[in-house]
């Protein structure tokens, strides 16, 4: 027809799917029809898999490493029932990640299906719907870290719904539910304004942000959410701002507003440290007092001992066999490096002199091992360390060793203690946060401490720009700006911008239609 295997493989695979229809076949000669049908019937059984997951916004030469991680697990699914296996046991970690509310029906019907072809599919998942289509349900806590690891419930979701001690059960039945503030459009802040955006599939659209807000921006997947904001506004933003930014800004027009701002910070879910070494206690920001408390002692004055005898980064106080970091690297020559426990501290990071000082008892790796919420009742005395544990544990990370390695936390994890650290920090206003999906692996019970935190930051004269498709954090915006209608090609254009009530009255606007069911 005319188009060579480039021009093919530039369609989207809804388009890609429209084209291969019945038309296709008529055009043909017998001959022609004998060799394309079966060739023709594998591509739309694929084409069609990657439909059932929500996934025909995509070009056929879509580059892997431009994908989201929720794009990339769906790929992976849709690969699966496409082998047609039964009797395998298939384990999902929250294949929600990145879905709209619109696309979650048909990524539980393919799970359905794999199910019905004889196999077992295990979910660890968050979100309502998915949770609410499962046949059998297995609820751990009762709360995170120490205060979980426990089995609180196991069976059906009618019997979920009547069980006490499930705090899943009493949001699903309604007998808990997450805050509706409703709170107003703050006019007074100043406006940011960009205009006429045209980076990859956006339709080169303008968009007015009121500072000093919580701004939700919303639509489903592949509609431009991610163009828009952390390749576009955000790398402006960062130019304006500083005056250097290394990478590359998407096309647009004009930035209006950004005098207002004195800074932009994305919060991103990559790691708050590479090695063992990085901790919260370092990132956050309060293990240079802990260290001082330790070098005030009697006992460290009697030996000599200042306050960097107590850091695990320089020599000295540290074990020098696995240079403070309590593991030793094995590097493995395919595979991902292995962390032993160190033979000569036994994980403990110090040597045998700065171990023997003691604080109240405790040793410095003692109190490395406490968790947030044991260490602020240890040190209820020191303002300083108080008043930033008290944030970590506000925004719900009460769990968590202070020693903690940066690699043990999930994407989630390191977003919230990022936002801790900010929290914690004496704040002048007149910043802007973005957040992608910040309720990655987020129970219902989190989502509403991190709401807490998020109003905080915007009642300290801050902007805070959430991606989300959570329906509880968008009700809670006070203003939202939606992308779509659809994802890919059929996306990119601003469906509406403004109050979130108001939302739900447009009628090509799938989060209106979502958000419609919750706030009414």
């Amino acid at each position: 027809d005319d188009l060579n295997i480039a021009q093919l493989s530039s369609y989207s695979i809804k388009r890609l799917l429209a084209y291969l229809d019945e038309s296709w076949f008529v055009k043909r000669n017998d001959y022609e029809k004998k060799i394309a049908a079966p060739i023709i019937k594998e591509i739309i059984t694929r084409l069609n898999f990657l439909k059932n997951v929500g996934l025909d916004y995509l070009t056929v030469d879509r580059q892997a490493k431009s994908l989201s991680g929720g794009e990339m697990q769906r790929i992976r699914l849709a690969s699966q029932i496409g082998t047609g296996l039964t009797g395998v046991l298939y384990v999902l970690d929250e294949p929600s990640i990145g879905l709209h509310p619109k696309d979650t029906n048909a990524l539980i019907k393919t799970l359905k299906e794999l199910r019905d072809l004889g196999n077992s599919v295990l979910v660890v998942e968050h979100d309502r719907e998915t949770i609410e289509a499962a046949d059998y349900l297995i609820e751990l806590g009762p709360k995170a870290g120490k205060n979980g690891g426990k089995v609180v419930f196991s069976g059906t979701l009618a019997e979920m719904k009547k069980n006490n001690d499930s705090i899943t059960g009493k949001y699903l039945s309604g007998k808990k539910k997450v805050i509706f503030l409703d709170k107003k459009i703050n006019k007074n802040s100043g406006v940011l304004r960009i205009s006429g955006v045209k980076h990859n599939n956006l339709k080169n659209i303008s968009i007015s942000f009121p500072l000093g807000n919580l701004i939700a921006v919303t639509g489903v997947s592949g509609s431009g959410k991610s163009s828009l904001i952390v390749e576009t506004l955000y790398p402006a933003l960062k130019y304006y701002l500083s005056g250097y930014y290394g990478e590359k800004i998407g096309s647009f027009e004009k930035l209006e507003g950004f005098q207002y701002l004195q800074r932009v910070y994305l919060v991103d879910q990559s790691p708050i440290g590479r090695t063992p070494r990085s901790n919260p206690a370092t990132y956050v920001g309060f293990f240079d007092e802990i260290r001082e408390i330790f070098a005030q002692t009697v006992d460290a004055k009697a030996l000599g001992f200042k306050k960097g005898r107590f850091s695990f980064n320089v020599k000295g106080g540290r074990c020098e066999k696995c240079q403070g970091a309590g593991v030793i690297k094995i590097e493995m020559q395919f595979m991902a490096d292995v962390y032993v426990t160190c033979d000569v501290c036994a994980g403990r990071r110090y040597n045998q002199e700065t171990l023997s000082i003691k604080y109240k008892g405790k040793s410095i790796d003692q109190i490395l091992k406490m968790s947030v919420d044991e260490a602020l009742d240890f040190f209820k005395n020191h303002p300083r360390i108080y008043s930033k544990l008290k944030v970590l544990q506000e925004i719900g990370l009460g769990y968590i060793e202070l020693g903690q390695p940066a690699p043990t936390f999930s994407g989630g994890e390191a977003q919230r203690i990022k936002i801790a650290k900010e929290l914690s920090q004496s704040n002048t206003g007149h910043t802007l946060y973005i957040l992608d999906e910040p309720t990655t692996g987020l129970h219902f019970y989190d989502i509403e401490k991190l709401l807490f935190s998020l109003i905080r930051l915007v009642n300290e004269g801050n902007t805070v720009i959430v991606i989300e498709h959570n329906l509880d954090v968008i009700k809670n915006c006070s203003y939202i700006i939606d992308l779509g209608p659809d994802g890919g090609e059929a996306g990119g254009y601003l469906v509406y911008q403004g109050e979130v009530k108001k939302i739900v009255d447009i009628k090509n606007s799938y989060t209106g239609k979502f958000l419609a069911k919750m706030i009414r």
